[in-house]
């Protein structure tokens, strides 16, 4: 998603160059193109302001990663590459030197230096700030402090500016995968007027990147947001179009059908009610890629139903009275495929065998056993109706909710049913506080190529998407294991055993691998998605008419 090239050889998280196929190709790159144009694409409205350590949903994301660049970008394969680094060093894997690029600035003229990042890390970090990435600067020393429920503290020991272009960090331990963290957005850099009054910088927030605001006011909420080309940006991303601008859709079908009048250019995900016939809709023009992500059902274990061991055995019992195979061939025409674990099939270390894999397998009559025996250790509360939240403003959850809700009613007995909220923003407003009343749907996107940030993001205790509040110290000493290994080999495997632990406990039951199905219009060309399934939108041309 985004690219230069590290000082070192990357460690347990390295990534496999993927092999990924492709139907279309992006378009004829021999037409004429008009490198000022802007393109149209579509997302949904932000959850939260355009902050990056705030912004932690697909929604923004996507914008905030056309906007902030930092020290490393990701290649379209997931390799880590320089952008603003110029090297990024260490001997033992906890004491790093970062030295940045000289002369680069935000789009507001200020010039980047190391306090920069210095002063956006700990901004990060920082419990008064309340930032939902928070938990990505953990590693970094003195994190524990300043991250302390009511700490008023907000520097990181582990912090030092050596000079303007560089700064150490220490970690609280070896981790071998931090450098390939370091392209995710938590991590950019920010000016210092976004310190000033945050929340208005996240409504018109200034970056260094392929793309700025187009001007004060640009987000149009639940409209538009507009970006421009940022012509002072000359990284490994340098834009071939003169701008994006973002369509906020509530309704996913909505989106599809500008797509296919050529209202829209660049569709990022194909909706369900789609799939029958997207391909005769736009010929050549779509993508089909698998890519590192994953749809899940999370259970909240604070609902008194799912508490203990009786909820670990009904979770168990949930997971295997789904029939994935059935819901992926008719539901999603063969375009996902059946989950056997919490990671996907694109990054290191994946298996399809890890132990407990089988309660991912469908098993109507052992579902049956295993809820009759959580009925003896805590009978179920039929008051508490079962309710799987889904949004309905993107990707046509509503279709494969009902069919999940339906095949554990018909295995199980009890009442289920689809419970929709209007927007994204709203479901995960009510995820984040702990409110869910029910189960919910919980896609998961990766921020870089590793099983690590599939499983910590998700299920560390207090991380920002553990909608399911799982806590299990055994599971986070063996993440933390794997992070601390010597070698590669060694990493990957305590990264098998915190997915194994996770498929006994199922905090959340994996339901699909996602695939990216990408559409564009007949006015563009050089679509593309990245290791992560984002079109990679600097790449793409609008044909001249």
């Amino acid at each position: 998603m985004r690219f230069s090239r590290i000082s070192r050889t990357f460690g347990v998280a390295a990534v496999a160059t993927l092999a990924l196929t492709a139907c279309g190709g992006g378009g004829d790159s021999n037409n004429s193109s008009d490198a000022n144009a802007t393109i149209t694409a579509d997302t949904v409205e932000p959850q939260n302001p355009l902050v990056p350590t705030n912004t932690a949903e697909t929604g923004g994301g996507v914008v905030v990663e056309q906007i902030f660049n930092g020290l490393v970008t990701y290649d379209s394969d997931g390799k880590p590459q320089n952008d603003l680094a110029e090297s990024i060093e260490s001997d033992d894997n906890q004491t790093w030197t970062i030295k940045i690029k000289p002369d680069k600035n935000f789009t507001n003229g200020e010039k980047i230096t190391a306090q920069s990042f210095v002063d956006s890390w700990n901004y990060g970090a920082a419990a008064k700030n309340a930032q939902v990435s928070s938990y990505f600067f953990e590693p970094i020393k003195g994190y524990d402090q300043v991250s302390a429920e009511g700490s008023t503290s907000d520097k990181m020991s582990g912090l030092k500016v050596v000079d303007d272009t560089t700064f150490s960090v220490e970690l609280v331990s070896p981790q071998s995968d931090f450098e390939q963290r370091l392209g995710y957005t938590a991590y950019v850099p920010m000016p210092s007027s976004a310190f000033k009054d945050m929340k208005a910088f996240g409504e018109n927030p200034v970056g260094y990147g392929p793309y700025k605001m187009a001007s004060e006011g640009a987000w149009q909420h639940n409209s538009t947001i507009e970006l421009v080309k940022n012509d002072e940006y000359d990284g490994p991303e340098k834009a071939k179009n003169g701008g994006i601008t973002f369509k906020l859709y509530q309704n996913p079908d909505t989106a599809y059908q500008d797509l296919i009048s050529n209202n829209l250019d660049v569709l990022k995900q194909i909706p369900t009610s789609a799939l029958g016939n997207y391909k005769s809709d736009l010929g050549e023009r779509h993508s089909d890629k698998p890519y590192a992500g994953i749809q899940s059902i999370a259970v909240p274990e604070y609902l008194d139903n799912w508490k203990g061991e009786a909820g670990t055995l009904r979770r168990q019992a949930l997971s295997m009275a789904i029939d994935r195979d059935e819901i992926t061939k008719v539901i999603f025409e063969g375009t996902r495929t059946p989950a056997k674990d919490f990671t996907a099939p694109t990054i290191e270390g994946w298996r399809d065998d890890l132990p407990n894999s089988e309660n991912t397998t469908f098993d109507k009559d052992k579902a049956k056993e295993l809820w009759k025996k959580a009925e003896s250790i805590k009978p179920y509360d039929k008051s508490e109706k079962l309710t799987i939240a889904y949004n309905a403003d993107a990707g046509g959850h509503k279709k494969w909710v009902d069919a999940v809700a339906n095949q554990v009613k018909n295995n199980l007995g009890i009442e289920v049913e689809g419970k929709s909220y209007s927007t994204f923003k709203e479901l995960r407003t009510d995820a984040t506080a702990g409110k869910l009343t029910g189960a919910t749907r919980s896609g998961w996107q990766a921020d870089y190529p590793s099983m690590y940030n599939f499983m910590a993001p998700n299920f560390a205790k207090g991380a920002s998407s553990n909608d399911s509040r799982y806590d299990n110290p055994e599971f986070e000493k063996t993440l933390n294991d794997g992070l601390e290994a010597k070698n590669t080999e060694d990493g990957v495997k305590k990264f098998q055993d915190a997915d194994s632990i996770l498929l006994k406990d199922l905090p959340s039951v994996p339901l699909w691998y996602n695939q990216a199905n990408v559409g564009w219009s007949e006015n563009v060309s050089g679509v593309d998605t990245g290791w992560n399934g984002v079109p990679e939108y600097f790449k793409v041309e609008k044909t001249q008419s």
